[in-house]
């Protein structure tokens, strides 16, 4: 530490007795009263710039020497800080936090295989897992597979899934199996019409999207569900289901009723109708089954996409970018210091950016999609309207630091 505080010491002395400021300050003034004569007599161009030319050269070499006396003091005294901070192993990055946290890897597991509907690959990696909970608390006890006497204390891990979890996705997946392979909307219309409190809180319109291409398959024909027939479809069984069914869609759903009665008109000629589009959607079944799907999910307080798909997808999106800055701390012996929190922004798509709720701290309102939280340069966040009435097209002082800044500055935030 004596090294350390005597090449310190010896470059502040340097750095105090330094002739490079006034060196450089003496220039300037040169420079300064060169361009005073010229400007007072113009004539006089040629002698005071030949007059500057030795004095200038001077003192840049006045300056050169100062700066090359500055540099080794500053090489000398790094050389010192090197000698007394050896260099320590960094923090290893290899740790993985989720290792420690099994029981939520194997629930994350168990949930992913019971949302894709792998009900028997799920069922033998929870027996797995009770198998393996055996042995930690019986090692004396043989190895066997478990029993169904032994599957009742599968509900008592605390990274099962519940078991009326595990029923609601098997009932899940048989309505969505009935819709998508048999066209059959029945069992789907009947769950919405025993959750209609649920989806009506959530202001979803899921039961009359059913019906509405319930009446769509009905006009354009059914299937005779036990020869696999095609039984052709006409007006009048549309508009006998929608006689009985949809006077409990009114008034919320005047309108689109209105569309489908008034479609009726067109019948012999529906394709070059106004409606050609409601009768002809070729993804509308596929539309229906993403909306129950998701629906059905958020009624039990779930994701409608797989958090463990989401997770690994991002995860092997931002690989290449994280690796890379492995890479860079090793090369320059830096640690990552930010916790929970990357030091780097990972580029995904805009599907895999999510927001929690935010409340805008001058308007007092929630953020929307359509209002969305927007961070200025400062680092202060507003919601997107208030950022608008606040910059009128012009450069504004944020309302919480004297930083000013323009609204094309901002940057929507997820958070």
């Amino acid at each position: 530490m004596d090294l350390v505080q005597k090449e310190h010491d010896r470059l502040l002395k340097k750095l105090r007795t330094s002739q490079g400021i006034n060196n450089v300050q003496a220039t300037i003034d040169m420079l300064q009263s060169a361009r005073d004569t010229i400007a007072a007599d113009p004539n006089q161009a040629a002698i005071a710039l030949t007059r500057l030319q030795n004095p200038v050269k001077a003192s840049f070499n006045a300056i050169n020497d100062s700066l090359k006396e500055t540099h080794g003091g500053l090489n000398k005294y790094t050389k010192s800080l090197d000698k007394l901070f050896k260099d320590r192993p960094l923090p290893s990055t290899e740790h993985d936090v989720l290792s420690e946290q099994e029981h939520l890897i194997n629930r994350a597991i168990a949930m992913h295989l019971l949302r894709e509907g792998q009900f028997s690959v799920a069922a033998t990696f929870l027996s797995e897992i009770a198998e393996k909970k055996d042995l930690m608390h019986n090692p004396a006890s043989p190895s066997s597979s478990a029993s169904p006497e032994s599957s009742s204390s599968l509900l008592n891990l605390d990274e099962v899934p519940s078991p009326e979890i595990r029923k609601e996705f098997a009932s899940m997946y048989y309505i969505l199996s009935q819709l998508k392979e048999r066209k059959n909307l029945l069992p789907a219309i009947e769950w919405s019409r025993e959750n209609r409190e649920a989806l009506e809180a959530r202001g979803s319109n899921l039961e009359f999207e059913l019906c509405r291409l319930q009446f769509v398959w009905l006009y354009h024909g059914e299937s005779d569900m036990s020869g696999g027939n095609h039984v052709p479809g006409n007006w009048r069984a549309a508009m006998a289901y929608a006689k009985r069914e949809f006077h409990t869609f009114l008034p919320r759903y005047i309108r689109e009723v209105q569309q489908l009665m008034g479609a009726m008109a067109f019948c012999p000629n529906l394709h070059g109708s106004p409606y050609s589009a409601i009768f002809n959607n070729t993804s509308a079944w596929d539309d229906v089954a993403q909306f129950f799907t998701r629906e059905f999910c958020s009624l039990l307080g779930l994701s409608a996409d797989s958090p463990l798909y989401i997770a690994a997808t991002a995860g092997a999106i931002a690989l290449p970018t994280l690796l890379k800055l492995q890479t860079i701390m090793k090369a320059k012996r830096t640690e990552w210091t930010s916790e929970n929190e990357l030091p780097v922004e990972i580029p995904l798509p805009p599907s895999y950016l999510f927001h929690s709720i935010f409340v805008c701290p001058v308007s007092k309102e929630q953020a929307t999609d359509e209002n969305p939280p927007m961070m200025m340069p400062c680092g202060h966040v507003i919601a997107e309207e208030s950022l608008k009435r606040l910059s009128k097209g012009s450069r504004f002082k944020c309302p919480y630091c004297p930083n000013e800044s323009h609204m094309k500055d901002a940057r929507k935030v997820f958070l």
